[in-house]
């Protein structure tokens, strides 16, 4: 099974070299692409130093963009799975082999690393992200018809058959909930694994007070929007 990291990256050239190193040191067989997404600082030098490729995009498109440009480059080299880690350090690189194994065994196509279910370790997210994570979980839940915790993990592994589902049906901005949503009205397996996830110790969060208010918001309206729609077909895994 060829396993791709994928790691979106928006001005994090604090954070970028020591999530490299730990990667490269815990998981040595697993390959890793950048997507830059339209940095100011000095992401792409710091990934190059690191001796990883860079997918450049001229301008910030968000991580919706940066990680569907990932799913393609991914389906194009060949890769079985990618998995989708941030550049900040806040998902441990540890846990990477508990979140393969739900598609290694068959049993699922997309596995999310929760921070709520039993043996995940403790974490406490703001007040107004808790109140998104609460109703957008439920969401989820209904929709998928089995329960989901954590929607709004960016830590997760996705074959090839929902990396190409992607490749046309994919939420831009905020592709948390929107996506599971998608991904299980198409008629694949979401499975959750517990993970720790750490605190960010360099760079700036992506989630300023502003975005923080603006999260709930769009990621209800993409998430009623696409139950509104028809489910989308389920994709080949050979695309």
């Amino acid at each position: 099974m060829r396993v791709l990291v994928v790691v979106p990256a928006f001005n994090e050239e604090e954070s970028l070299p020591a999530i490299l190193a730990e990667i490269r040191a815990t998981a040595p067989g697993i390959d890793v692409v950048v997507v830059d997404d339209g940095s100011h600082d000095g992401t792409q030098a710091v990934a190059r130093a690191a001796g990883v490729p860079v997918l450049v995009l001229p301008v910030n498109l968000g991580v919706g963009a940066a990680l569907q440009t990932g799913f393609l480059y991914a389906l194009e080299e060949g890769y079985d799975v990618a998995v989708q880690l941030d550049a900040d350090g806040q998902h441990d690189p540890a846990d990477l082999p508990a979140l393969l194994a739900p598609i290694a065994a068959g049993r699922a196509n997309l596995s999310i690393g929760s921070r709520y279910v039993a043996g995940a370790s403790g974490y406490h997210a703001p007040l107004l992200r808790r109140l998104g994570m609460v109703l957008f979980s439920a969401l989820a839940t209904a929709v998928t018809g089995r329960p989901l915790k954590d929607t709004t993990s960016g830590y997760r592994a996705y074959d090839r058959s929902v990396m190409a589902l992607c490749k046309t049906e994919f939420p831009q901005d905020f592709p948390d909930a929107p996506l599971l949503i998608q991904v299980a009205r198409a008629g694949y397996i979401l499975e959750e694994v517990p993970v720790a996830m750490r605190p960010r110790t360099r760079g700036t969060s992506f989630y300023t007070w502003t975005r923080s208010l603006y999260y709930p918001y769009k990621t209800l309206l993409a998430s009623l929007v696409l139950l509104l729609r028809r489910p989308p077909e389920r994709a080949g895994g050979s695309s």
